[in-house]
């Protein structure tokens, strides 16, 4: 179930505190007990310091590690007002697990323990709002909750960031992006988004996992397009290496 409203904020506590009356404090991931020091995470303090982040130098528009003085490819296509992608950390070992229960297992509230290897992330201060990339209507559906927006909620407080959910949307549903090959992924996503924008605030997209940035720069367009003065995104995990015309072995990446 996703997270309550305001108005019901006191009876999620109360519900929170009997559900881990109820239920062993055990780690999603390696089912060792949690310590009283990880309070309520779903994940313990251990899984989690094994994430490994994801380190600089990196490209400075769409945050991938640079070897030597290569020069990036992944970003070179981008538009414009399109720009200062960070993701967290690599799409491996336990992070992988965590993205897979927010994502599959109906575990939204996993986000909160992957919140905070993402707050390093903040773009350059100033007041911006917090957008989702959104799914489906029938992925929603099926999955009741929109993992992306469940990592922008538990972000948004340390933030003091707005959330929009409602700002992006999918004009049409497309084909899931993990087994399409880079350029396949572009033409998937293609004018798929639709959006609209008060004012001048910048947006940051947030979503779970970076993949090619196929989707990301697809909704990036949709909001420059609608008025936003800049976009801007931040993910919890990248995949490992950068696609060319391999299909990315990456199992769970779509974006």
């Amino acid at each position: 179930m996703p997270p309550w409203p305001p108005p019901f904020a006191e009876l999620a506590g109360t519900l929170r505190a009997v559900e881990r009356w109820l239920l062993p404090a055990e780690c999603l991931l390696c089912e060792r007990p949690v310590a009283r020091a990880d309070d309520d995470a779903l994940i313990c303090g251990l899984c989690r310091s094994r994430w490994l982040p994801v380190p600089d130098p990196a490209c400075v528009r769409c945050g991938q590690p640079l070897e030597a003085e290569a020069e990036c490819r992944i970003c070179a296509g981008w538009p414009a007002g399109f720009g200062g992608v960070r993701s967290a950390v690599w799409l491996a070992s336990t992070a992988r697990n965590a993205v897979h229960w927010l994502k599959y297992q109906g575990w939204w509230r996993v986000a909160e323990a992957m919140a905070p290897a993402m707050l390093r992330l903040r773009p350059a201060p100033g007041d911006a709002i917090l957008v989702p990339v959104p799914l489906g209507a029938a992925r929603q559906r099926e999955r009741g909750y929109n993992q992306s927006e469940m990592l922008a909620r538990a972000i948004a407080p340390a933030w003091r960031y707005q959330v929009a959910s409602n700002r992006v949307w999918r004009i049409r549903e497309t084909a899931r992006q993990t087994d399409l090959t880079p350029a396949a992924r572009q033409a998937n996503v293609a004018g798929a988004f639709g959006a609209r924008w008060p004012g001048r605030r910048a947006a940051v997209l947030v979503d779970d996992v970076f993949t090619t940035g196929a989707t990301l720069v697809a909704v990036a367009r949709a909001l420059l397009e609608a008025g936003a003065p800049s976009v801007s995104a931040i993910t919890f995990a990248r995949a490992r290496r950068p696609l060319d015309d391999a299909v990315e072995e990456v199992a769970i990446g779509e974006t």
